[in-house]
């Protein structure tokens, strides 16, 4: 574990990746702060090289957690027989909207987020419970692009652990500076939707105010993360056991 005078780097650079990153050392409310090394988020981790495989076992990975949908985990998904972890494909959503939609309806990126919420709240559950399980981390969450499902389910993690709202939005936009390299790659991968994946500028958004409408509504609706995730079947145990598993102790 990585002393506080010699903290790991945030974002991890990765050959197959863009967006892999550590969400450590965030202060939390009750004065400590998310254990370094412990719990990543990334976007698609099907095209990883043999370095990065190296680096992944280096981590000591434990669980890789895939949010995609079951067609993009079909075209290919984190290979467990190179590097043996616990896969668990648990999509927060069935299909991914088409990005024309994202242009004609303003807002759509955020209301998705508060959608999965609704919808898949069961793999909600499931992906925190095998977080806070003996033995479950470290762990990546990951989805294509790394801000999106994972940015939902990071941020449930974070307020859960207590982490202020203004720091959990500010994690969720790091992913902008990514977004570029992203489209990039996924427009060589798919030459005939090049042009629509180039032109998907709404889509690749990580503007602060669309976590910003996540955190607000679940404020709204539930009056803290805690409440939502007792609603949606987290039990208070499961709670104590994530927040033991990923916050160093008080000193």
């Amino acid at each position: 574990m990585s002393s506080s005078t010699d903290k790991p780097a945030r974002l991890i650079g990765l050959a197959g990746t863009v967006n892999f990153r550590d969400i450590g050392g965030y202060p939390t409310s009750d004065g400590r702060s998310v254990t370094w090394e412990t719990l990543f988020r990334a976007d698609s981790l099907n095209r990883l090289t043999s370095g990065d495989h190296a680096e992944i076992r280096r981590l000591g990975i434990a669980t890789v957690i895939d949010l995609r949908t079951t067609a993009e985990v079909e075209e290919g998904h984190f290979d467990a027989e190179t590097t043996p972890v616990d896969f668990l494909h648990l999509p927060l959503m069935e299909s991914v909207p088409d990005p024309e939609a994202f242009r004609t309806q303003p807002g759509l990126l955020s209301s998705t987020y508060v959608e999965m919420l609704d919808t898949a709240g069961a793999h909600v559950v499931s992906a925190i419970e095998a977080l806070a399980s003996p033995g479950g981390l470290p762990a990546i969450v990951h989805c294509t692009a790394g801000k999106d499902r994972t940015g939902v389910l990071i941020a449930l993690v974070l307020g859960l652990l207590g982490v202020d709202d203004e720091l959990i939005v500010e994690d969720y936009a790091l992913s902008a500076a990514s977004m570029h390299q992203l489209k990039e790659r996924l427009a060589e991968r798919y030459p005939d939707a090049a042009d629509e994946i180039l032109a998907a500028d709404e889509v690749f958004s990580a503007a602060p105010e669309n976590m910003e409408h996540l955190l607000t509504t679940i404020t709204a609706r539930w009056g803290s993360t805690e409440a939502l995730a007792l609603d949606l079947g987290i039990s208070e145990q499961t709670i104590a056991q994530l927040r033991a598993a990923l916050l160093e102790p008080l000193r």
